[in-house]
């Protein structure tokens, strides 16, 4: 296996054109880049570098996942309170 180094002009040349909406899959042709690096690249560009930043992503993004269950689960809460009060009426 071929362990190349590349600078840091052309990472950020590659993270541009993925951002720019080129497929990784075509850079990775045509460039010569495994697709793991560019994908690598495009996180490392996001943290800017900061490994902790990765991290705080995940968080973030578990955080967004948890508040959008919440808000189902409120949903078919509300759901059921009004068909109990529904099906209740009509036992009266």
């Amino acid at each position: 296996m071929d362990k190349r180094s590349y600078d840091r002009e052309f990472k950020t040349t590659i993270v541009e054109l993925v951002n720019a909406g080129r497929p990784v899959k075509s850079l990775s042709e045509e460039y010569g880049v495994s697709q793991a690096s560019i994908n690598r690249w495009k996180r490392m560009a996001i943290t800017n570098g900061n490994p902790q930043a990765i991290e705080e992503t995940k968080e973030a993004l578990r955080i967004k996942a948890l508040e959008k269950e919440l808000k189902e689960t409120k949903l078919e809460r509300d759901i059921l309170k009004k068909a109990v009060s529904i099906f209740s009426k009509s036992d009266r």
